[in-house]
């Protein structure tokens, strides 16, 4: 998608400017404009399978998200539309909720009318982002509609301040509306209501350093930043409530600091959890907090790590960025991309991306577009960052740019099972591969039987600290008992992956895999205890970054019980690495294994098979 000249002055890293951030949203703005209806109520976009609320709630869902952009784009030139976005979106909302229908499948009589949101659920996710745009236009727009129009826009919103039929990050849904209707002075006791309902009900998942689960399970991922931050947050600062962002705001300026260690030195947010179809849309929390001043970021790093994310993105070649050949953003991550796409996704499900725009909120002369950029936490020196409340080691290498992620806490948010998300449920995650959709899972540690491996389970922090975090999981489907401690020890590029493996029976086969790469990018892999000699290297499918990558495997088969499992493994993107067991020295006694690293740093791993607990101690 070609932009505008690049200025590596102001911006050494990325190139890019505000007008770079202007200019891309009017180009996804004008390239939906052909997939109007007739009254412009709906965008249907072409090309992908229509999402399980059916094609109607689609086009809705086209016309919230991409006005959500628009809106964002006007408010932030405060009020110039050159390109007459507000006039199209006013026709389209008039459209629209003239006469709404109670289904999401299309019907030619009523070409533009939305899906009441009593009957679609999905209505109730779109109407926070008609919402929200209203608020944000509401001088331009919302104050010069007729009134038959407003009464009928309400009648259509008002719904949604009932209870979240989603018990997860959807209660923000209602509170986005009752901001809206808060401010426009219309049912303002009902909505404060619906406000302090929802606040009450996400405080309930709010474990501390700056993370939420979504939902009552042990989900953690981008809807940290993009949804259980932002609604929040941004509601409190568009109603100058001091004592929400009291409240709110210093739980986001908590999350930043890990937050900007999750995208890799070329742009790459860290393709874990669901919805990554989002995509730059995880640029929103960085965004946020330099909005309400709620921020460990300096401006120059706000804007590095924003531009860097929407230039990952849209600076690449159709159909292996973002977008296609008409400039359409795709349910994908380089292009389409089908096996991570959710059953609630439609064609216009990534223009949630337009969440990643929230910066045009803040006046060009704002220190986040003046200041000189700065570079990411990724790219000033090697790190391994414990974040204790998810579970999550975060590892980065600033040789390659390379971030990974290890899991030993965050599941699907509907829970673990025999079919569970990779997505969520592998031990390991990076900004340069993988998952894999099919056939060999990543990054996996499980029994072997007829050729299959089992499933994590549902991962239970069992502690963590520096360097390190462990876990404890019930593989599925396994014999009744069996439970593994696993742990991940990680320093510069290497990593020690142990699992003890409880209450199998002797002589049971077990599988350790490495990373998914792609040309480019080295994964290595090692046994220590336990395993066989041999390291085989196995196809392993498409992953987000490819279509043929292959990964290393490790089998071994259990003793007596307890068994312990010992590999070290690698990822890199610099040529020619040196063999990974140079990287570290390793000692196993019984259930205490020694390290010590290349530079001399080493530690004791100790796994408790009787508690279960895990634990290190400095050497």
């Amino acid at each position: 998608m070609p932009i505008a000249a690049e200025n590596r002055e102001l911006s050494p890293y990325t190139g890019w400017t505000r007008a770079h951030w202007e200019r891309s949203a009017d180009q996804l703005l004008l390239a939906v404009r052909p997939y109007a209806s007739p009254g412009r109520g709906l965008i249907n976009l072409p090309g992908a399978r229509p999402s399980w609320s059916g094609p109607r709630s689609d086009g809705l869902e086209g016309y919230a998200r991409t006005w959500l952009l628009a809106a964002l784009r006007v408010a932030g030139a405060g009020g110039e539309d050159p390109h007459g976005h507000l006039d199209r979106y006013a026709e389209g909302l008039a459209a629209g909720t003239r006469q709404p229908v109670p289904t999401g499948q299309l019907d030619p009589a009523y070409p533009d009318a939305w899906p009441l949101t009593t009957h679609v659920p999905q209505a109730i996710v779109e109407s926070a982002s008609v919402a929200l745009g209203l608020r944000l236009t509401r001088p331009w727009l919302w104050d010069k509609l007729d009134d038959r129009t407003r009464r009928r826009t309400v009648d259509w919103l008002l719904p949604a301040l009932g209870p979240s039929p989603v018990d997860n990050n959807w209660w923000l849904f209602g509170l986005t509306v009752a901001g809206f209707l808060q401010d426009a002075g219309i049912e303002t006791d009902r909505a404060a209501a619906t406000i302090e309902r929802a606040l009450a009900r996400v405080d309930q998942w709010y474990l501390g350093d700056g993370w939420y689960s979504d939902g009552p399970h042990r989900s953690f991922d981008h809807y940290n930043g993009w949804a259980l931050h932002f609604y929040p947050v941004l509601h409190a600062h568009l109603g100058e409530n001091q004592e929400l962002l009291d409240r709110y705001g210093p739980r986001l300026h908590a999350q930043l600091a890990a937050h900007a260690r999750m995208f890799g030195a070329d742009g790459a947010p860290m393709p874990y959890g669901r919805s990554l179809t989002y995509r730059f849309a995880a640029a929103a929390a960085p965004w946020l907090g330099a909005l309400t001043g709620h921020t460990p970021l300096t401006p120059g790093a706000t804007r590095r790590l924003a531009s860097g994310s929407l230039k990952y993105f849209l600076d690449r070649p159709p159909g292996r960025g973002a977008t296609d050949a008409a400039g359409l953003l795709t349910l994908g991550w380089h292009g389409p991309y089908p096996p991570v796409i959710q059953h609630y996704s439609g064609p216009a499900s990534p223009y949630w991306a337009a969440k990643g725009y929230l910066g045009l909120l803040l006046p060009s002369e704002h220190p986040v577009w003046t200041a000189v950029e700065e570079p990411l936490p990724a790219e000033t020196e090697d790190a391994t960052v414990t974040l204790g409340q998810p579970g999550l080691l975060v590892q980065s290498t600033a040789g390659d740019g390379l971030v990974r992620l290890h899991n030993h806490g965050s599941n699907n948010h509907v829970g673990g099972g025999a079919d569970e998300d990779p997505c969520y449920s592998r031990f390991a995650y990076s900004t340069g591969t993988g998952p894999t959709a099919r056939g060999v899972p990543d990054n996996h540690f499980g029994l072997m039987s007829q050729g299959e491996s089992t499933t994590r389970g549902p991962a239970t922090p069992l502690g963590s600290g520096p360097g390190w975090a462990a876990s404890l999981s019930e593989p599925r489907p396994g014999p009744p008992g069996v439970r593994i401690v696993s742990v991940t020890l990680a320093h510069g590029r290497a990593e020690l992956r142990a699992h003890l493996v409880i209450g199998a029976a002797p002589g049971t086969p077990v599988r350790q895999t490495g990373w998914a790469t792609t040309p480019g990018r080295t994964g290595q892999l090692h046994p220590v205890h336990g395993y066989s000699a041999e390291v085989r290297r196995l196809p392993a499918g498409s992953t987000l970054f490819g279509p043929g990558s292959e990964l290393l495997a490790l089998d071994g088969t259990t003793g007596a019980t307890p068994s312990l499992f010992v590999a070290l493994a690698s990822l890199t993107a610099r040529p020619d690495p040196g063999p990974v067991h140079a990287l570290a020295d390793v000692q196993v006694t019984g259930d205490t294994v020694r390290i010590t690293w290349r530079d001399g740093t080493a530690c004791r791993l100790v796994l408790d098979p009787a508690s279960p607990t895990v634990r290190t101690e400095d050497e």
